[in-house]
């Protein structure tokens, strides 16, 4: 696109302003009357319109029309330039990550092997930068090479979808890029956060408290810890380990492998974890909770936390924390409980049952990236404790940051409730998708994947080939699939063992074929099999009944 010489012009009317059209040549802007708002390189090979509430794109291929292919340096003068890179980037984004990405019609992923992938992407950093076009390609590829995570056919993990509304607060918090450990640089987001948590607490049951957003539930699990033992004794975070008598926590084997790393990292070492016996089901006995308090008791060891789990990673299990409480209530012991996993569910009236007795948990782990879809990353770490323990036991009083002599109430600095310095915003997607679900539309997600991963169930049980590994109480979903070669053989001596073979080998296949993503793992004496996690908002039965026929399909010759 051309204006008399063949230079080729970028056309940008910004946001919020439809009637001005900046007109780009060789760095050059000029501004005329236009209810155009963009002309750019954004894909396809035809003209088409996009059309928002602010701005119209007219899409081009395949000239870039916003400057000459210069380095972006070049941007560095033209607020004009920038931000018609930026749509330019962002058009890439809602065609690449978001419409395809989440459409049933499209690859989950783009499956290269290591060393092509790196040819592909054309990793090398060089002293020379790139012209614009090539940073838009560049843009382009990362995303086509990338897993789509918001997928309806990414079954992989405990997290996907792809929430708008969390999805735009995602992109607000990156655009202001502030660090949230002063109300001087953050107030909106403290006084956010403040209320996002408050309302969090509530659905634990607790009135009042405190808390913080940690980078993943791993660092929540870490920090309780790190609480439990600071409150018992405060000495250590002066002194040392060397005032410290030998420490024993509690936690079942089906619990998160980060209570194992967090004992290691704060120097309690691995053995002060004590294993608590897990039911058929996965859940902690605690009867055998019971029993390993006295034994570490006896040993000389000081009991001072036990880590409950609600929603364990593979089998969905949730311990009985009422039961697990009245342990800790006789015993004197902190009660953690990592809701990473299932603490979504106490926003469902029908299904919150399973977290009776969280209320009197000391500590509460809570990761909304993951059923609720809020976008990772997004992890609460929540406290019954009033007294300022979180500040108490990891500040430090940098006087650069947290000067007590402010204009403001230095209350709302929380910067020294954590170990980090800079931390990010997590509480902007969380709220901003909260405001427009509700808390009644996000009930209605939670109970939707409840009632999928059942149709998932009875739907296999009409199907031969498909065994699961338990009645699930929760979305995670466990089975076999047992091939044509197998079925019928249960009695074989090594048909465990040529089961257990099954699911890496479909796992190759649906992968390097971009239908669908579903993990699988060996648990305790079973061989492997999958686990799909129903937690997508934009699974439909439609996806459920795709997930078994491709899995007949990919294995009718096994």
């Amino acid at each position: 696109m051309d204006e008399g010489g063949g230079d080729p012009l970028g056309l940008l009317c910004p946001v919020g302003r439809p009637e001005k059209l900046a007109v780009y040549r060789g760095g050059q802007t000029r501004v005329k009357e236009s209810s155009r708002a963009i002309a750019g390189c954004f894909g396809g090979g035809q003209k088409r319109d996009w059309q928002c509430p602010h701005v119209r794109v007219l899409r081009v291929r395949p000239k870039i029309l916003m400057a000459d292919s210069e380095a972006l340096s070049s941007l560095a003068g033209d607020p004009m330039a920038v931000e018609a890179l930026l749509q330019a980037v962002f058009g890439i984004v809602v065609d690449e990550a978001i419409q395809k990405g989440t459409s049933a019609s499209e690859k989950v992923c783009e499956w290269k092997e290591p060393e092509e992938l790196k040819q592909l992407l054309d990793l090398e950093l060089r002293s020379q930068g790139e012209s614009q076009e090539q940073i838009l390609e560049r843009c382009r590829a990362v995303i086509h090479y990338s897993v789509k995570t918001g997928h309806p056919r990414f079954f992989n993990q405990l997290f996907s979808g792809l929430d708008p509304h969390a999805l735009a607060g995602r992109i607000i918090t990156e655009s202001l890029n502030t660090s949230q450990y002063t109300y001087e640089i953050a107030p909106v987001f403290v006084l956010m956060e403040e209320e996002v948590l408050r309302k969090l607490r509530a659905l634990v049951g607790w009135s009042s408290g405190d808390g913080i957003f940690c980078p993943g539930g791993s660092i929540s699990n870490m920090y309780a810890v790190n609480l439990a033992r600071y409150q018992r004794y405060p000495d250590c975070k002066q002194r040392g380990l060397r005032t410290l008598p030998p420490l024993a926590l509690f936690t079942s084997k089906e619990c998160h492998y980060s209570i194992q790393k967090g004992a290691a990292f704060l120097g309690l070492g691995t053995d002060s974890v004590r294993v608590v016996k897990a039911d058929e089901r996965g859940r902690m006995v605690p009867e055998d909770l019971e029993r390993q308090i006295s034994m570490a008791e006896a040993e000389g060891a000081v009991p001072f936390l036990v880590s409950a789990t609600c929603g364990t990673t593979v089998l969905g299990a949730f311990d009985p924390l009422e039961a697990i409480a009245d342990v800790c209530q006789r015993h004197g012991l902190w009660l953690h409980v990592d809701a990473a996993w299932g603490g979504s569910v106490l926003l469902s009236q029908t299904h919150r049952h399973l977290l009776d007795g969280i209320q009197r948990a000391d500590s509460v782990a809570w990761n909304p990236h993951k059923l609720l879809a809020a976008g990772l990353q997004c992890s609460a770490l929540l406290l019954q404790d009033t007294s300022n323990l979180l500040k108490r036991c990891h500040g430090s009083q940098a006087s650069y940051l947290f000067q007590q002599d402010k204009f403001y109430d230095v209350e709302l600095d929380t910067g020294d409730k954590v170990v980090q310095c800079g931390r990010r915003v997590d509480c902007l997607k969380l709220w901003l998708m909260w405001k427009a679900q509700g808390s009644q539309g996000l009930e209605r997600r939670i109970d939707q994947a409840f009632a999928l991963a059942r149709y998932l169930v009875e739907e296999m049980k009409k199907r031969e080939g498909f065994e699961l590994v338990m009645e699930p109480e929760f979305v995670n979903v466990c089975f076999w699939f047992v091939p044509p070669s197998l079925r019928g053989k249960q009695d074989s001596p090594d048909y465990h063992k040529r089961l257990s073979t099954v699911a890496p080998v479909l796992k190759e296949r649906m992968v390097k074929e971009g239908s669908m993503m579903i993990g699988y793992q060996p648990h305790g004496t079973r061989g492997n099999f999958f686990r799909v996690v129903v937690a997508n908002p934009a699974l439909t039965r439609a996806d459920i009944d795709f997930l078994l026929n491709e899995l007949e399909r990919l294995g009718q010759d096994l």
